[in-house]
């Protein structure tokens, strides 16, 4: 399966695989993950890697460090190493554009992500408050964590 950057026509792709990959979290807050109008304002900032049509992870840089977010794999494909692909791409691709050091954040709710970051090298460095506006069902807060990618 080839990883390479998304290009807008695979604008409605990237849509609907995030929303299928972010199922999971719809016991906490309501609606969609993310609508075209989204994806737009995320790429005017960063870019999507995508594999196919059954994944994909945003990645942003900023200076010398590099914001992950969105990393989403269709369900019917899940566990079988897309995941970590798309990581180690997101990775790469950070390290070709300067920089040193890889940030995500996860929500506390959902407790098997940390382990899988985890595993991939990234350590917690901290929490910060969810958004105010997001339409969440319960309580929940970000935890970040990072990796040094030099």
């Amino acid at each position: 399966m080839e990883i390479r950057r998304a290009v807008r026509d695979d604008n409605e792709t990237l849509v609907r695989v995030i929303n299928l990959a972010f199922q999971p979290e719809k016991f906490f807050i309501s609606g969609d993950r993310i609508n075209l109008e989204q994806v737009r304002d995320f790429q005017a900032k960063g870019e999507f890697l995508i594999a196919d049509s059954m994944g994909c992870v945003y990645i942003e840089p900023r200076r010398d460090r590099c914001y992950l977010g969105l990393l989403s794999v269709d369900p019917a494909v899940q566990g079988t190493g897309l995941g970590r692909r798309l990581m180690r791409a997101a990775e790469d691709r950070a390290r070709e554009l300067g920089c040193a050091f890889m940030d995500l954040r996860v929500v506390n709710l959902r407790l098997e992500l940390p382990a899988f970051y985890r595993h991939m090298g990234y350590l917690e460095n901290g929490t910060s408050e969810f958004p105010a506006h997001a339409p969440i069902l319960q309580p929940c807060h970000f935890v970040h964590m990072t990796k040094r990618l030099a």
